[in-house]
C-alpha cells in the first residue's frame, strides 16, 4: 500500500511515516515546513525511514501529486487551539477548506482509503460524563469547529468507492524527534526537567484524555488495513479509558516521573474546555488496535529522552517547539504572509 501522508514533518507525521514502512507500506509525504526549524533528537530508526516528500502547501496539492496512492493519512492542519484561534480565518481556509478539497481530490483520482485525524477537542465543554461518538459536539474554538466541519464534509462523501475514516485523537504525548511542547504532558514532562517544579497556572480541575502519539500511529495503521466495511465512514475517538484525567492527576504523575519535582495549583481557570471521553468503540470494532502506553510511560519515556540528550532550558523554549511561536515568528520576520503562504 502506497500511502500520502500530509504532516509528515509534523510531530505525529515524524512518527508515523517511520511506523509504516517499517510495517511495509510505502509513505509519499507532504509538509508545508513550517517546522522544520524544530528537530529534538536523532535516532536510527528514524534515519534510515525517511520518505520522499513533496515541500508543499495543502491547498496547493494538486490530483497529479495523489496519482498512484491507495490511501491518504491526513495530519497537516494549524495544531490546536490557541494556534487555531490565532487567525480563525486561516485556520478555517486550511483545515476545514483545504481538508474537504484534499479529500475530493483523492476520491477523484480513485483512492479509497482517506484517514483524517480529528480531535477529541469537539466535545469541548462537557458535562462531565463520559462522551462516545454519538454525544453532541460542543466546539469551542476554530481549530475544533473545523474538525467537527470536516468530519460532516467529508463524510458525505463516503460510498463503495471511498472509505474515510475519522479518528478523534485525545491529547498526544510522548517523545518525537518534531517535539511538541505545547501539549500538556510534554510540556509538564520539559518544565519537570528543566526547573524541578511544575506551577500551574489554575486549580488543574479540568478534564483531558490523553493518548501516546505511538497509539495514534498504530490507530492511523489499523485504518488503513482494515475492512473497509468495518471503518467506512465510522468516527472512532484514539485512547483508553483509564487515561482519563484531571490536569492536576497528570502533573502529579508527571512529577512522580522526575525525582525532586514540586508540584503547586492555581487558582479557578476561566477555559471551559473540560470534557471525559469514552474510547469503548475503537477497541471493539477496529480490529486489531490496542494502547500500548500510559501517562506514566510517556513521562518515563521523556525523562529518558531529556536525560540522553541533556535538554536545556533554552532547548524547550525554543519557539519551533510550540506551533502558536513558530508561526508567529514566521510572520514577524516576514517568511511568511498573512495567509500563511510563503513568501
Amino acid at each position: 500500500m502506497k500511502v500520502f501522508v500530509t504532516g509528515v514533518n509534523g510531530y505525529i507525521g515524524a512518527i508515523l511515516a517511520p511506523y509504516l514502512m517499517e510495517r511495509g507500506m510505502t509513505v509519499l509525504g507532504l509538509d508545508a515546513g513550517y517546522y522544520r526549524d524544530g528537530w529534538l533528537y536523532s535516532d536510527d530508526r528514524r534515519l534510515a525511514s525517511t520518505p520522499l516528500t513533496l515541500n508543499k502547501d495543502l491547498r496547493h496539492i494538486t490530483e497529479q501529486d495523489l496519482q498512484g496512492c491507495d490511501a491518504v493519512a491526513h495530519l497537516a492542519e494549524l495544531s490546536n487551539d490557541p494556534l487555531g484561534q490565532n487567525n480563525p480565518q486561516v485556520t478555517h481556509a486550511i483545515n476545514h477548506a483545504g481538508s474537504v478539497s484534499l479529500a475530493r481530490k483523492a476520491r477523484a483520482v480513485g483512492i479509497r482509503r482517506f484517514v483524517y485525524t480529528s480531535s477529541c477537542s469537539v466535545y469541548g465543554a462537557g458535562t462531565g460524563d463520559f462522551l462516545d461518538e454519538t454525544a453532541q459536539v460542543n466546539p469551542q474554538t476554530a481549530y475544533a469547529e473545523c474538525k467537527v466541519l470536516v468530519e460532516r464534509d467529508v463524510g458525505r462523501m463516503a460510498d463503495t468507492d471511498f472509505s474515510p475514516v475519522f479518528l478523534r485523537n485525545a491529547t498526544a504525548y510522548g517523545p518525537s524527534p518534531r517535539m511538541r511542547f505545547d501539549v500538556v504532558i510534554n510540556d509538564l514532562s520539559a518544565l519537570a526537567w528543566t526547573t524541578k517544579r511544575i506551577a500551574m497556572i489554575s486549580d488543574g480541575s479540568p478534564w483531558r484524555p490523553v493518548v501516546h502519539v505511538q497509539d495514534i500511529c498504530e490507530a492511523i495503521y489499523r485504518s488503513l488495513i482494515a475492512p473497509e466495511e468495518a471503518v467506512r465512514g465510522k468516527i472512532f475517538n484514539v485512547g483508553q479509558n483509564a487515561d482519563n484525567y484531571r490536569i492536576r492527576e497528570i502533573a502529579q504523575i508527571v512529577a512522580a516521573e522526575f525525582p525532586g519535582c514540586e508540584v503547586t495549583a492555581g487558582p479557578p481557570s476561566g477555559d471551559n474546555r473540560s470534557y471525559r471521553v469514552n474510547f469503548d468503540r475503537i477497541h471493539a470494532e477496529l480490529p486489531g488496535f490496542s494502547c500500548r502506553f500510559t501517562a506514566r510511560d510517556g513521562a518515563r519515556q521523556l525523562r529518558e529522552v531529556f536525560e540522553r540528550i541533556q535538554m536545556s532550558s533554552d532547548t524547550y523554549q525554543f519557539r519551533a517547539f510550540t506551533r502558536l511561536k513558530q508561526l508567529k515568528y514566521l510572520q514577524a520576520t516576514q517568511q511568511i504572509d498573512g495567509d500563511f503562504f510563503w513568501r
